[in-house]
């Protein structure tokens, strides 16, 4: 009975929250957000009291990351300084998991690019030996899973489905180790052809000098595609690295581990956003688990 109705709460947040996120940033962008600032405050709360229900219920985690760096308009050819700020859970559930972030991203200069934008993403996996109640594991390989994914963005109007295979790894000294192999079905204002995804994504927990360390993030290939429109030419396949290099200060200076800490995001991405601009930045980063 638990899992029906955890499942229909995602279900229902599924549903509900981004269209109520995409309302509250349309009106963002329309130069109303003072106005909306209690609507804001109150779908956040009621964000992190589902997510956190559904992640003390399941052992997940909530946390709340700030970035900042200079990153690429690739657009313009220009580079400016941009604040991050991401709402990220993840929970597992009697048959997978769920994974989602949120990004909210404003940067120093008016230019249409990055300006009070939003992009998220969410996969929900379903582990085949949950479902099916044997082991499938061999050798090195733990786990099968089917994922569906979902990538949403705010000014440039883009909504992807992401329908796929993970491959889950047992390697010593991971926390997880996964491969994903989905497909990256457009459904945007403007349309372009479909595609396919291939992203590595993992968390290395290690301790040197009694300080608690971890290497988290992901890698991902997506491959070139053309517009529906002809006349708009084509997407390049993107190389997008995102590795995350964190300290835990809060274990480190008030004895509180997994609590907050600091550290870098390194983010390379080679043909940003289909062009041809090659990005290397470092960000700073705070991260602050709920």
């Amino acid at each position: 009975m638990h899992d029906a109705v955890l499942t229909l709460n995602w279900r229902i947040f599924y549903d509900e929250f981004f269209k109520e996120w995409m309302n509250i940033m349309t009106k963002c962008k329309q130069g109303t957000l003072k106005k909306i600032n209690k609507s804001l405050l109150v779908l956040s709360a009621a964000l992190m009291w589902l997510c956190g229900a559904a992640g003390a219920q399941a052992g997940g985690y909530n946390e709340v990351q700030y970035q900042i760096g200079k990153l690429d308009n690739p657009f313009a050819g220009t580079e400016t300084t941009t604040h991050i700020i991401t709402f990220q859970h993840a929970s597992q559930w009697a048959f997978g998991s769920n994974f989602f972030f949120i990004d909210m991203i404003d940067d120093e200069n008016d230019d249409g690019f990055n300006d009070t934008d939003y992009y998220g993403e969410w996969y929900s996996n379903f582990s085949l030996s949950k479902i099916m109640g044997a082991d499938l594991s061999y050798g090195a390989l733990k786990d099968v899973g089917l994922l569906a994914g979902l990538n949403v963005a705010g000014d440039a109007n883009i909504r992807k489905y992401l329908p796929g295979v993970r491959l889950s790894w047992d390697v010593p000294g991971f926390a997880f180790l996964n491969t994903d192999f989905t497909a990256y079905l457009d459904d945007s204002k403007i349309s372009e052809q479909d595609s396919y995804m291939i992203d590595v994504n993992w968390a290395y927990p290690f301790e040197v000098a009694n300080q608690k360390f971890s290497v988290v993030g992901h890698a991902e290939y997506i491959g070139g595609r053309d517009y529906d429109d002809a006349s708009r030419g084509k997407k390049k396949g993107h190389i997008l690295a995102q590795p995350q290099i964190r300290w835990d200060i809060g274990n480190a200076l008030f004895h509180a581990p997994d609590k907050l800490y600091i550290g870098t995001e390194y983010q390379y991405w080679r043909n940003k956003l289909g062009t041809g601009d090659e990005e290397n930045v470092a960000q700073g980063l705070v991260v602050w688990r709920l």
